[in-house]
């Protein structure tokens, strides 16, 4: 499902989209400032957060992805930054 209907990028998309290096975009997921869900083995980007991160407002839903989250930490998710 590619095109306006599409909800999530994959984070070089993301990286592509924003003019960072794919590096960046995901130290930017580790960090919890990218809002960002693992599915499986694979990490997509939350498109309609990012518009509202990018649009200057907080990305308001929980992205579910934070450092912690791999080893299993309950630590709570840092709050998502202005890029």
């Amino acid at each position: 499902m590619d095109g306006p209907n599409r909800l999530v990028l994959s984070v070089a998309e993301a990286a592509e989209m924003l003019g960072i290096s794919r590096t960046l975009a995901y130290e930017l997921v580790a960090r919890g400032e990218l809002p960002a869900r693992r599915f499986g083995g694979r990490i997509v980007v939350l498109l309609r957060p990012l518009e509202r991160l990018l649009d200057g407002g907080q990305a308001e839903e929980d992205s579910g992805l934070t450092a912690n989250s791999a080893t299993g930490g309950t630590e709570p998710r840092p709050s998502i930054r202005a890029l």
